[in-house]
């Protein structure tokens, strides 16, 4: 019996687990041929998309490449970006590889598949909001927050030669807009210690917009409160309730109020997933573009494709809105996902419903601090935690990630090597 075609399309949270677990289980074994699709050529979790964006950390040293983490894992990596799926021919198309000059290196291609599994994430959404595209930032990838530190680092080179102050605007006070907000405090910082004298964090101003009326909507209360208090201490200008109509260069035009003016514009708010999602038939979509699956995973009505992470939206029985999109759920449900695949195909058992198991959440305020709340078996159900703490717990579950990937073994060395790095190499990357 030949062996079974699994492809996963999005190498993130949630596509670069699964595909380490299946093929450990299956394609080592000749079981099944486990494929990652994935448009880059390396991968750096997303949630530290914001300490790239600052130079916090080296996403050359961060990352991991594809194509090594494949051979040592026995799945096969494919570059390419998914522009269509033919559930009925059980095919996807990829774009034509181009390089950077737009050279064609690789043709349009259509990969076949058993399983197809989609876990290209989310982006954020701009409302169709007039000039946002054309004049701000977004760190939806690694490129977008590698283009907005070389613009950032450049902007402080300029405010320590002009003796100038520097400003930033950040709209969105989600778990991205808030720990960018921090980190760029701690880099600036940090830049002092490299020959910026005349830049100090006096000298910075950072605006953080958010149109609901507090920030960190989608936490409880109480975390919410404790970071809008550190970010104010820091020196953050947190305005709430402020809606934004309109970007323009070097400013956000909002509602009912003056115009908040800085160097550099970011956006942060809001959640859609990729429009690719909107050309694949027969599926159903929600209105931020996920596509709405069963609680086993499967897109409605199409037993062979199954959605995770931040393209699905999944409301499981009992509860009222679907898992919310965070990198917790996207890990979860690549565990799962890789454990029904292999009883499925190695003993016809039927897939089982996922469930979902909310351990909180936790925003990191860059070196000074950390807030969150923590879901358990305790008395109450939760409990608040913030500060050391707090920051320790935040640092171990990338470490968590990194040990599904690597192992504990591996991780445990990349650790290490982590803290050499330091003794050579500066705290912020400044080039």
């Amino acid at each position: 019996m030949s062996a079974v075609n699994i492809v996963v399309v999005g190498g993130g949270a949630g596509g670069l687990p699964l595909v380490t677990l299946l093929g450990r289980k299956l394609g080592k074994k000749n079981i099944a041929n486990v494929t990652l699709v994935d448009k880059s050529h390396s991968h750096v979790w997303k949630p530290r998309f914001h300490e790239v964006a600052t130079g916090a950390i080296d996403a050359d040293l961060d990352a991991l490449d594809y194509r090594a983490h494949a051979r040592l894992n026995h799945y096969q990596f494919v570059p390419g970006e998914l522009t269509g799926v033919n559930p009925t021919q059980k095919t996807i198309t990829l774009a034509p590889l181009l390089d950077n000059e737009g050279n064609e290196v690789l043709p349009e291609r259509n990969l076949p598949y058993d399983y197809l599994v989609v876990a290209i994430g989310s982006q954020c959404n701009d409302f169709n909001t007039p000039g946002v595209k054309e004049n701000a930032f977004f760190l939806d990838s690694r490129q977008q927050a590698e283009r907005f530190r070389e613009r950032f680092i450049n902007a402080c080179m300029q405010a320590n030669y002009q003796h100038k102050p520097l400003s930033i605007a950040i709209v969105g006070a989600g778990a991205t807009g808030v720990e960018l907000a921090a980190e760029i405090h701690h880099a600036v910082s940090m830049l002092k210690l490299y020959g910026h004298e005349s830049l100090d964090r006096k000298h910075l101003t950072v605006h953080l917009i958010e149109a609901a009326p507090r920030i960190l909507p989608g936490l409880t209360e109480r975390v919410s409160k404790a970071a809008h208090l550190r970010l104010e201490k820091l020196g953050v200008k947190v305005h709430i309730n402020t809606m934004v109509e309109k970007a323009e260069p070097g400013r956000f035009l909002v509602k009912d109020a003056p115009a908040i003016e800085a160097d550099l514009l970011v956006w942060a708010a809001g959640v859609k997933a990729p429009a690719v999602l909107g050309e694949i038939e027969g599926v159903e979509l929600n209105r931020v573009n996920q596509i709405v699956v069963e609680p086993t995973l499967q897109a409605k009505g199409q037993p062979h494709l199954f959605v995770i992470g931040d393209s699905a939206a999944c409301t499981l029985p009992g509860m009222e809105r679907p898992i919310p999109p965070r990198a917790q759920s996207s890990q979860q449900m690549a565990h799962h996902l890789a454990k029904q695949l292999r009883a499925h195909i190695t003993k016809r058992a039927n897939f089982q419903p996922f469930q979902y198991r909310d351990h909180g959440s936790l925003v990191s305020l860059s070196q000074y601090s950390s807030v969150g709340m923590l879901m358990g078996n305790l008395k109450g159900g939760n409990f608040f935690v913030e500060g050391w703490l707090a920051r320790m717990m935040y640092i171990s579950l990338y470490r968590l990630h990194q040990a599904t990937l690597y192992g504990w073994p591996r991780t445990l060395m990349l650790l290490v090597a982590g803290r050499f790095n330091r003794l050579v190499r500066p705290r912020l990357k400044l080039h």
